[in-house]
């Protein structure tokens, strides 16, 4: 799958059209499913050609490795914030912070959209997206380390793969309900499991 810009014209109105195709993507992904998406549906929900399309995305493919890229790029702006978020907070109330904007980030609707296309792609994925995972898994790794300041990587590495698997998991979860799920007891239950970890940790 490879995405594509236009090479010419108005750069501004090209991200408007790129914008609206991707976010009526997502709006079909979540209401009808992954399975086989209908480029001719999109574009009538879009209200545009398939010409447009191609010319915006290249293929079905581009147009699903955009709505991924839009996943991740989320995910990484909430990231990059939170260092600034958590500074000078108590182990309990950084991890508070860290689990609930994470959640917010995959829990989004491009998020969940992007998850299906993952999911569904994971054997005819190309190696630029596989990268982009490994390379929110070192993201994650990082945020380990930033909620356990004293701890070695081993375990900076165990509580990013934890807060990965478990939110991601409720993310499924809820693809899968037929109607939303309160997560928040879960995600309170996650905190107090990490908070744990990281004191005990830190203090051995």
């Amino acid at each position: 799958m490879t995405a594509r810009r236009p090479p010419g014209g108005s750069q501004e109105r090209a991200e408007r059209t790129r914008q609206v195709v991707v976010d009526e993507t997502v709006r079909y992904i979540l209401e009808e499913g992954f399975a086989a998406p209908s480029v001719r549906r999109i574009t009538e929900r879009a209200g545009l050609t398939w010409g447009v399309v191609q010319y915006h995305f290249g293929d079905l493919g581009g147009l699903l490795l955009a709505v991924v890229d839009d996943g991740f790029g989320q995910l990484g702006a909430v990231l990059e914030r939170i260092p600034a978020r958590t500074e000078g907070l108590t182990a309990a109330r950084r991890t508070e912070v860290v689990v609930d904007a994470v959640w917010q980030a995959f829990s989004s609707p491009t998020s969940m959209a992007a998850l299906e296309i993952l999911i569904a792609t994971r054997g005819i994925r190309d190696d630029a997206v596989n990268a982009r995972l490994s390379e929110v898994m070192t993201r994650l790794t990082d945020l380990g380390r930033h909620l356990g300041e004293d701890l070695d990587v081993p375990r900076a590495t165990e509580i990013g793969n934890l807060i990965w698997a478990t939110l991601r998991g409720m993310v499924v979860a809820q693809l899968v309900s037929p109607v939303p799920l309160d997560t928040s007891r879960d995600r309170a239950a996650l905190v107090d499991v990490l908070t744990t970890y990281v004191e005990a940790h830190a203090a051995g």
